[in-house]
């Protein structure tokens, strides 16, 4: 039966269908929220739930309490501990497009008789919901992680607390103090997304086929599986991150608005995102999304959309939420769109780490209102997962301005023929090598010119440099023209050399003027004062995304240190990893890098992050440098970091004159001998304690 015919079929065709499609979703609920089995996509899950929708809203007396449609989210497994949450953990409705949104916000405008609504827009993370609770053992005593809870079916959850022990990303107790000094109770309650990142799912899948077990099809699948697996050691030796995005006690906000929860999130240690924004109307609603919906695949963890929430949390009251949803929120989701196709052939795309990734070269087809004639396949393990081969009829996917993948194979071609990955690169024709445990093959030749373009787009892009007027048409010139043979060479452009520059294409010349050459050349002189952060993550180095650079900068404070850095000093920042930290090492080992680095310098870009705000000389530990080595028995080195910097201390990642304390746990390393060599002081776990219970360190000689 169409999906659009449901007012034209008979009452008894209408209930026989919706009985079927409820059977069939009940049945994909429990694969996708209980066994983490997922047999078909998202769009496809979505199809059926909107026709079951449809055929309510016209036969409403076809609804019964236990329709798919009706549901807020998957029930726990059978045979486990169980809790109550404090509150129901409701779904969202969600958005699809402009006209979603302005319903979105005409509904909250009328029934909070307001003539525009501030609002909060975040990431809507791809993973698996927690609530954690946390409770303080006496009045002054720190909260600590008591109880932490899935999702289950919203109203009741899993008990995970051994498996939420082991992110490390959690606090596992938060300092009185902090939670006094920014207004929250002792017991109170975080609800967060736990999520793993790409990098570490495809370590996952690696290790998974490495031993012969089946893959998981999706980080979100693989989060979920490795935080409720019944032995929480499964969980620790997998990378898992929360992200927190509501702060309660007693079930009910503590603050007056989201946002102020947000940023004493942050302030109390928790990884909150950075992809956060208020906004004012339904045109900051429209921007945010904007902004963000087309930067999907740059991000280090998978989403599938935004959420926007109004910020007022006493409007939140008032606009209350229907069975299963709130009014006071929305979730805005790229629209989803499958057709099928033929594969006509598999080319190759070289990104600026020489990576090669097949595309599937499509037969023309209209998806979302665009012709659609390449999708990316990944690399040849996901062309053999899918059995795909030249010549097969496929189902492409494309969601909001995202690249179309292929999601399945519908009909295998009567002459179909295999794809094999060339043996040279196809843009220089160097060598290509696939290392050991890795899904991605990779051309060795630095010099590969489709390396250096998609290094100049990356080092130009908004989240890097911000180099405005750097397209593709534009560094293709560039490069042809043999204007640019590196980063550094795009600081000796002029105006005169840009003006006139012309790339030939399908329609008409392209040709960059006199006022667009000199945006270029502007665009590159404000460059120069970017912050380090984005300079390191605008250098390209391989696994170091956006944050990693803005953590690498924030430790090490300039280029040069973090040129300097010893393996162990990398893996002493936050989410940098042995494999991370040999990547920034061998970039910097590299003399055609140091060279680089050297005219960028020359050119006068920033290598060095200012000192932030100054710390008020009242906290007992304003203006001491602590280095940590060594692990903590009580708490993990972010746990014992959040405290020293709630009491003024900064914390750095190496040793040297500066630093006044050195605290050491159980195989504390290198740093404790530098310590020792230098004559710094050095503490105990016990030692840093007090001196945080005393209020700050002994006086000089004490």
């Amino acid at each position: 039966m169409p999906a659009d015919s449901a007012s034209d079929v008979t009452p008894a065709a209408a209930r026989a269908r919706a009985a079927r499609l409820r059977g069939e979703l009940r049945r994909h609920e429990h694969l996708y929220y209980v066994r983490d089995e997922p047999e078909i996509s998202d769009a496809e899950f979505d199809a059926l739930l909107r026709e079951l929708q449809r055929l309510e809203a016209r036969h409403p007396q076809l609804i019964t309490p236990d329709s798919p449609s009706q549901r807020v989210g998957g029930a726990p497994r059978e045979g486990v501990e169980k809790a109550a949450h404090s509150s129901a953990m409701l779904s969202l409705d969600n958005a699809l497009d402009d006209a979603g949104l302005a319903d979105f916000d005409r509904r909250a405008r009328e029934l909070a008789g307001a003539d525009v609504l501030d609002y909060v827009g975040e990431l809507k993370l791809d993973g698996l919901s927690m609530a954690v609770r946390f409770r303080a053992a006496g009045a002054a005593a720190d909260s600590r992680l008591a109880l932490a809870l899935s999702r289950g079916d919203g109203v009741e959850g899993e008990v995970i607390t051994p498996n939420a022990r082991t992110l490390r990303s959690l606090p596992l107790s938060v300092p009185a103090a902090a939670l006094a000094a920014h207004g929250v109770p002792p017991e109170f309650e975080v609800r967060g997304e736990v999520v793993m990142p790409t990098e570490a799912f495809a370590v996952l899948n690696a290790r998974q086929a490495a031993e012969g077990k089946p893959r998981f099809a999706n980080p979100r699948n693989a989060a979920a599986g490795s935080l409720r697996w019944l032995d929480a050691a499964v969980t620790a030796a997998r990378r898992l991150d929360f992200y927190p995005y509501l702060l309660l006690a007693a079930g009910r906000p503590v603050f007056a608005s989201h946002w102020q929860a947000l940023e004493a999130l942050a302030a109390l240690g928790f990884k909150v995102n950075r992809a956060r924004e208020r906004l004012r109307g339904v045109d900051g609603l429209r921007r945010f999304r904007d902004t963000w919906l087309p930067r999907r695949e740059e991000l280090p963890y998978e989403i599938d959309g935004l959420v926007f929430k109004v910020d007022s949390v006493d409007l939140q009251r008032r606009l209350g939420a229907t069975s299963k949803s709130p009014r006071w929120a929305i979730a805005c989701k790229p629209a989803t769109q499958q057709v099928e196709t033929v594969v006509e052939d598999v080319d190759v795309h070289v990104g600026r780490t020489g990576a090669l990734t097949p595309r599937a070269r499509l037969r023309p087809v209209r998806v979302g209102g665009v012709t659609v004639s390449h999708a990316t396949l990944h690399n040849e393990d996901e062309i053999g997962r899918l059995g795909l081969r030249i010549g097969d009829t496929v189902l492409v996917e494309r969601s909001g301005d995202v690249i179309p993948r292929v999601v399945r194979v519908v009909r295998e071609g009567a002459d179909r023929r295999p794809f094999a990955l060339p043996p040279r690169c196809p843009a220089c024709g160097g060598a290509v090598a696939r290392e050991q445990g890795e899904a991605v093959a990779r051309c060795v030749n630095v010099s590969c010119v489709a390396r250096l373009k998609e290094s100049i787009l990356h080092f130009a892009r908004r989240t890097a440099l911000d180099v405005d007027g750097v397209g593709e048409w534009l560094v293709d010139a560039l490069v042809d023209g043999g204007l640019v043979q590196d980063l550094a060479d795009l600081y000796d452009l002029r105006v005169e050399r840009l003006a006139g520059l012309t790339k030939r294409t399908k329609v008409t010349p392209a040709r960059l003027g006199e006022k667009s050459a000199a945006r270029v050349v502007a665009g590159l002189e404000r460059s120069k004062q970017a912050p380090l952060g984005r300079l390191v993550f605008g250098l390209g180095i391989r696994h170091v995304g956006e944050r990693t650079a803005a953590l690498l900068a924030e430790r090490f404070r300039g280029l040069d240190a973090i040129a300097a850095a010893s393996s162990e000093a990398l893996e002493e920042v936050e989410e940098v990893g042995p494999r991370i930290a040999e990547s920034v090492r061998a970039y910097f080992a590299s003399s055609r890098n140091r060279d680089l680095i050297e005219r960028l310098r020359a050119h006068g870009l920033r290598f060095d992050e200012p000192e932030g705000a100054a710390v008020d000389p009242a906290l007992p530990l304003a203006g001491k440098v602590f280095v940590l080595t060594g692990a903590l028995a009580g708490m993990s080195r972010d746990e014992a970091q959040a405290r020293i910097e709630a009491a003024g201390g900064r914390v750095r990642g190496s040793v040297s004159r500066n630093t006044d304390y050195v605290v050491a746990g159980d195989k504390p390393g290198s740093k404790l001998r530098k310590a020792e060599q230098l004559g710094v002081a050095v503490l105990d776990e016990a030692g840093l304690l007090e001196m945080l219970s005393a209020g700050g360190p002994p006086p000089d000689g004490a």
